[in-house]
């Protein structure tokens, strides 16, 4: 392992905090708005995952609020202080500023440390994608490879990560204006479900409508299969908003009709599950480009 390489890892990345406990990992926690209280979503160990979807179920609406300069510094500085080198890989800049604060952080700690080595990744992903990404990279740190060569892998890899989801509740995608107000009427009126997906800027797009959950969880194993190299083994992740038998059965659409070497499965996190509710079932996995 190169032990001078810290990978600092945002909580939009769905990531467990089995993975953050690890050696030369650090998470950055970013806050949710929830029951009136303002929360640090810290990969768990605060606000307890179940109460959170038990929440979204009964009705609640939290937000959440991008990682700040001076959190970004809090975690930055000790870094530079033991001459750290810095790899901070972070939630889409078509999703959030977070990227930008980061990169604020690391210029005011460039001026007390002129020798500070932080680079700030826009990832152009996000939930498990992101968490895909950052694994990915934690993989080359635990082979030793240099900063460069983990830096140009990652910036090679970023925009082959594709990202597919579906959700149960349309109310959280027409609160945050990914939908309209007539379509959730009407689509939650006729069981339509939307497909959407993370387009190459690093945004929300929505792909299709289709008629029934079923079907929707279909459509995320047939882009997995049509979009990779049947040659190639895959590692894909999967995450749900508190269903995971859906998440089971989609791995096992993937598996029986695609080349499946490794899954993993988590719950989404306060960050993006404030954004899309319960039910929200996401695949992401490695192809030649996105749509």
């Amino acid at each position: 392992m190169n032990k001078n390489i810290v990978l600092v890892v945002d909580s939009a990345s769905a990531l467990p905090l089995d993975f953050i406990n690890q050696e030369n990992v650090i998470g950055a926690p970013i806050v949710c708005h929830f029951k009136g209280m303002d929360l640090e979503d810290d990969f768990g160990k605060t606000l307890d995952i179940k109460e959170f979807y038990q929440g979204l179920r009964e009705g609640e609406m939290p937000t959440t609020s991008q990682i700040n300069v001076f959190k970004f510094e809090e975690i930055f500085r000790p870094l530079a202080q033991e001459n750290k080198s810095v790899i901070y890989i972070g939630l889409s800049s078509g999703l959030t500023g977070t990227v930008d604060s980061a990169r604020r952080a690391a210029l005011n700690i460039r001026e007390e440390y002129p020798k500070a080595d932080i680079t700030i990744v826009d990832s152009l992903c996000a939930s498990l994608g992101l968490g895909l990404l950052c694994y990915l990279a934690y993989e080359k740190i635990k082979e030793g490879k240099s900063k460069d060569e983990i830096i140009s892998f990652v910036e090679d890899t970023k925009l082959k990560i594709n990202h597919y989801f579906t959700v149960d509740d349309l109310n959280h995608l027409k609160r945050g204006g990914r939908i309209s107000a007539s379509a959730a009427a009407v689509g939650t009126l006729l069981n339509v479900k939307p497909v959407l997906h993370m387009d190459r800027q690093g945004k929300l797009a929505p792909l299709m409508k289709v008629r029934g959950r079923k079907k929707a969880i279909v459509t995320l194993a047939e882009k997995f299969i049509e979009r990779t190299n049947k040659n190639e083994m895959q590692t894909i992740a999967i995450v749900h908003g508190d269903c995971l038998e859906d998440a089971l059965h989609l791995e096992e659409l993937c598996r029986e009709n695609g080349n499946v070497e490794k899954c993993i499965i988590n719950f989404e996190g306060p960050t993006v599950a404030s954004h899309t509710g319960a039910g929200l079932v996401s695949l992401y996995f490695i192809a030649k480009e996105r749509e």
